[in-house]
């Protein structure tokens, strides 16, 4: 392939766009972070009743947002602010800019995840695991303060950019190795767990609704939280991939596939944890007690994943084997996520008239410095999780605003419903992109500016160097802002010239 892209690249087929896409969507999000979001927003009697509210937010958030993106990507046949352009008008490329460095700020952190996922495979690998909370402590406590979170996350940076420099077919090859593969993981770890004496408890409480949680706003706005966190609706990617996508792909069906998918791909992790803890501690435990274990997200919501499931495989049954395969899983996407979002930065680069490998290597770079705050400090990696977790709320927010300016009605009838679709999309699309979402993204700010006030930093939330206020997270959006709009005419030109 040559070193710049012609305009004419494209998915060779629909299963590599579709696992392709799910390598986005499966991501740490669903294995890292579903179960414990679920065991928190759980009732006395179960967590049922949140699966119900996020079920519902996958058809009234992530798959609506996903089929916008795949249409705007298709349609602009560019990176997240070339389609953007072509969508909403040159005078708002510093809103596209706004969404594709949102996903950006989130790969510079994004990859030391990754970087802990790979490490804690290669600890399960050729280290014993820890018997207790002590040992736990000193693997985690060992390797932050040691100089091993930086390489790791400059090894998987680097291995991201290896598979991006050769554009498209390289990432579907990658993904039509990386998805099947994780899947497998999840059978054989779902096998596993089932098997463990007391599981049942675990899938008992996981899928027993407490109907009276379902009155708490916060379930319904935790639900929307973890929706677009676990499928990566709104965040640019998906649009990126959809400028590689045939136009005789069908966009509805592809969505679907992608979320529903993705949502499967969660509930197993979920039944997983929740039949592995639940196995392993519920003879010494009560169920509460159990669930505290859960719910504790440890230093940088550590404390399940990487403080309890190592502990929980020590004492199984060829556990060693299992821990082997639960790190190999989630490294496997959290490589897959990591690999679309170097593919946003680069695509952008590209646009612009920047060979590949250039664009590569200064997003690779750029990605590595910048995540080095990350690696070093959990508190500033804390901090940018913070930030930039909300900023997929206002990027929710401007895709539907994208699309809206097109006109919605038009986006439905010619970029969805083309010659080539064999489903027709209808009109209860239009009516959430225009008014649900909007209701959404404005409802999850208020929230979201309540809790910072009241609850994350109820003493310091006008202050801009405390970690979890509202003030930090309008400086940082602020300062993004302003440079993409003082600039919007240069990066419009600059993109749309090429």
């Amino acid at each position: 392939m040559a070193d710049t892209d012609t305009g004419k690249e494209r998915f060779a087929t629909k299963w590599g766009l579709i696992l392709s896409v799910l390598g986005i969507a499966v991501g740490t999000g669903n294995i890292w972070r579903f179960p414990r979001i679920a065991a928190e927003n759980g009732g006395e009697t179960g967590a049922g009743a949140f699966l119900i509210a996020w079920a519902t937010f996958l058809f009234i958030w992530s798959i609506p947002l996903i089929i916008a993106e795949y249409g705007i990507g298709r349609n602009g046949r560019k990176g997240v602010i070339g389609s953007y352009i072509k969508m909403a008008g040159e005078q708002f490329a510093w809103l596209g800019a706004f969404v594709g460095f949102v996903a950006t700020a989130i790969m510079f952190y994004y990859s030391v995840v990754a970087g802990w996922s790979l490490y804690y495979l290669v600890e399960s690998i050729i280290a014993p695991l820890p018997q207790n909370v002590d040992e736990a402590n000193m693997v985690w406590e060992g390797f932050q303060s040691s100089i091993m979170p930086s390489v790791f996350h400059a090894i998987m940076i680097g291995l991201g950019g290896l598979v991006i420099l050769k554009g498209v077919k390289s990432i579907e090859r990658m993904n039509k190795i990386l998805i099947p593969s994780l899947l497998l993981v999840l059978v054989i770890s779902l096998i596993k767990a089932l098997t463990l004496e007391g599981s049942g408890a675990g899938i008992k409480y996981l899928f027993t609704p407490d109907w009276a949680t379902l009155k708490e706003p916060k379930i319904w706005l935790e639900a929307l939280t973890q929706n677009a966190w676990d499928t990566g609706a709104a965040w640019g990617l998906i649009l990126t991939y959809g400028a590689y996508m045939r136009t005789k792909d069908d966009i509805t069906i592809s969505a679907f596939q992608t979320g529903i998918g993705n949502n499967l791909v969660s509930l197993t992790a979920a039944i997983i944890i929740f039949s592995t803890v639940f196995g392993t501690l519920g003879g010494d435990l009560t169920d509460s007690q159990v669930l505290d274990i859960m719910r504790d997200s440890g230093p940088a919501s550590t404390g399940l994943t990487f403080m309890w499931m190592p502990q929980l495989f020590e004492v199984m049954v060829g556990g060693k084997f299992f821990a082997i395969i639960f790190f190999l899983g989630l490294t496997f996407a959290a490589f897959s996520s990591l690999i679309s979002m170097i593919e946003l930065a680069t695509k952008v680069f590209v646009d612009m008239g920047v060979t590949r490998t250039k664009a590569t290597v200064a997003v690779c770079s750029a990605g590595f410095v910048f995540g080095l705050p990350s690696a070093i400090s959990l508190d500033f990696f804390a901090n940018q999780d913070f930030v930039w977790g909300v900023g997929l709320m206002a990027s929710g927010g401007l895709i539907s605003f994208a699309v809206m300016k097109f006109g919605t009605e038009k986006f439905r009838t010619t970029l969805v419903n083309n010659e080539h679709s064999r489903f027709k999309l209808g009109k209860w699309w239009s009516f959430i992109v225009r008014y649900v979402i909007p209701v959404e993204v404005i409802s999850l700010l208020t929230w979201w500016i309540y809790l910072s006030v009241t609850s994350f930093a109820p003493d310091t939330w006008y202050n801009p160097l405390s970690p979890f206020s509202v003030a930090t997270v309008l400086l940082q959006w602020g300062i993004a802002i302003v440079l993409f709009k003082i600039y919007n005419r240069k990066i419009a030109k600059k993109t749309m010239l090429n």
